[in-house]
């Protein structure tokens, strides 16, 4: 199975440069609720970038190399003013490659896996307020 290059990501956002990744503090992130059709997201993602090689794994790529890319990636994440929507994105797609967010597959799945076991608790116990009341 081929694993999707850093192009899958580009794809998702779009290069028409009008406001090419300004990096701001976290405060300064403008929240997904706030933002509308005129702006979404993408159109101030930091990975928009050239860092296309850090983003998607390379076939057979070595674990320390990876572990050293992931990093570098999350670095890159970390300075972006959309990672928490990127994020969401990617954990309600769900994306099976690739950092998104700040995270790598395999940390979004434990994060999906947190979910769904919250959600199931929150529901049992919905449930026993229900027959006790």
């Amino acid at each position: 199975m081929l694993q999707p290059t850093h192009q899958s990501l580009v794809a998702a956002v779009p290069a028409d440069g009008a406001s090419a990744a300004r990096a701001q503090p976290a405060w300064g992130r403008v929240p997904a609720r706030e933002r509308d059709q005129d702006n979404p997201w993408h159109s101030d993602a930091v990975c928009r970038r050239d860092e296309a090689g850090l983003f998607f794994a390379p076939s057979k790529e070595p674990t320390a190399a990876r572990l050293s890319r992931e990093e570098a990636a999350k670095r890159v994440c970390a300075r972006c003013p959309v990672m928490v929507e990127c994020r969401e994105h990617a954990l309600l797609q769900p994306e099976p490659y690739g950092v998104w967010g700040g995270l790598t597959a395999a940390e979004r799945r434990v994060v999906l896996a947190r979910r769904r076991r919250r959600d199931l608790e929150l529901k049992k116990a919905a449930r026993a307020v229900a027959a006790a009341g």
